[in-house]
């Protein structure tokens, strides 16, 4: 059985390589630095979760074993709102370390997930009707 073709055209170290650029990023960011550091305590074993993430996401190799939504959704301090800053420091990593081409299907692929994301965070976040939880 043949394999599934990647999404796109990019190496297993492509992938490390942004997510490692990408974490000392976020570790550095402002706003993000502190809510990734209150739930992280190992970066080297967290890229390493996030890699094998992407690799299953563009590579379609089976080194993942995880549930976004639900780590997302069970962190307690991530809001929706801290998606545009999460994906325009994301993107700016793959415009650094990629070419144009690999960047901008990866930053697509990056979005779309991000909104399903944000879409869950948002969900958990109201009552009926839309009304906000406020506690």
């Amino acid at each position: 059985m043949p394999a599934i073709p990647p999404r796109f055209s990019v190496t297993p170290e492509e992938i490390d390589r942004v997510v490692a650029t990408f974490y000392a990023s976020v570790r550095e960011h402002p706003g993000l630095g502190p809510v990734f550091a209150a739930h992280v305590k190992d970066w080297p074993a967290h890229e390493v979760k996030i890699a094998a993430f992407w690799r299953n996401a563009i590579l379609y190799e089976r080194g993942y074993d995880g549930n976004p939504m639900a780590v997302h959704q069970e962190a307690g301090n991530v809001r929706p709102g801290m998606f545009d800053p999460w994906l325009g420091l994301f993107d700016s990593v793959l415009r650094h370390e990629l070419a144009p081409e690999t960047a901008a299907q990866w930053s697509a692929l990056a979005h779309r997930i991000g909104r399903g994301l944000r879409y869950g965070l948002v969900e958990a976040a109201t009552l009926p009707g839309g009304i906000p939880k406020l506690v």
